[in-house]
């Protein structure tokens, strides 16, 4: 059918706090340059500017739900947001942008038709998370903004089972739609009082361990060859433990709604490989 929706590009994106310091103190922290993070979003708008969507649905990796897969049904998004983790500095940030709730709605019903647990939430007090709000002001899109939650009570297949309900409402919806996984890889936090490997602190050098560098470049390579499935294989027994951000829901939720294990879509950096107090960050665009 013509009017069938579909997804028209994918993302992993890191939204890690720092990237929404003053430019001076980026250069400062960063030895005199500034993350490739924050150009890696000039390029990820590119490359959604290039297709076009008439949404962007979010996997949000901190807006944390219990019981239920939860889509933020709100029409219209508009306030003030102060960080709870780190106030000094993501303080004062205005947002203001469009939500998606039909297709929030949509998902909800094919959520009911095939068992999954997931609900469109339309409530005015519902906070926001920086996960998704560093995202609409780094990217600076005139679109709809649809958020889906990290349940965090859900074992890897229940995060792909979610996503394959988002692809469908997606395809029911007559939409064209990007994905934006919004999390970190590796996400191991360095304790408060470590000391750098390197001066320039998005440095990979000092992500939290050799062994999570390790594995985090192993997936950026598969990202590329486009081998979701050994990924999807591999998630339960050995990046879960690592442990990814938020589980890797937002990851699994992304690829579930892109097929799965049957995702072949390559995976192109529009980042350096970075450091984030220890965890692992990058931007990969994903060809759909």
């Amino acid at each position: 059918m013509s009017n069938e929706g579909k997804i028209v590009g994918s993302a992993i994106v890191s939204h890690h706090p720092g990237l929404m310091q003053t430019d001076e103190f980026r250069l400062e922290d960063g030895a005199g340059r500034d993350s490739d993070l924050i150009e890696g979003f000039k390029r990820l708008r590119a490359r959604i500017d290039a297709v076009s969507p008439d949404a962007i649905l979010i996997f949000d990796s901190h807006w944390f739900t219990t019981g239920f897969h939860l889509l933020d049904a709100r029409a219209h998004h508009k306030g003030t947001y102060t960080s709870v983790e780190m106030p000094w500095y993501l303080n004062g940030l205005e947002f203001d942008y469009r939500g998606c709730p039909d297709l929030a709605k949509m998902c909800q019903s094919v959520a009911e038709e095939r068992g999954v647990l997931a609900m469109a939430i339309d409530d005015p007090h519902l906070t926001h998370e920086y996960a998704t709000l560093n995202l609409v002001t780094k990217l600076g899109l005139d679109v709809p903004y649809l958020t889906a939650s990290n349940c965090q009570n859900c074992q890897s297949h229940h995060f792909l089972e979610m996503g394959a309900v988002v692809g469908e409402a997606i395809r029911r919806s007559g939409k064209r739609v990007v994905l934006l996984a919004s999390g970190a890889l590796s996400h191991k936090f360095n304790e408060i009082d470590w000391e750098r490997k390197s001066p320039r602190i998005f440095d990979a050098a000092n992500v939290s361990s050799p062994e999570n560098i390790a594995s985090d470049h192993e997936v950026i390579e598969l990202f590329r060859q486009g081998r979701h499935d050994v990924i999807v294989e591999r998630f339960p027994t050995v990046y879960r433990k690592i442990p990814w951000e938020g589980l890797g829901g937002h990851y699994l939720q992304m690829v579930g709604a892109m097929g799965g294990a049957d995702c072949r879509a390559p995976g192109i950096a529009l980042s350096e490989y970075e450091n984030a107090r220890g965890t692992g960050n990058i931007h990969i665009w994903f060809e759909v």
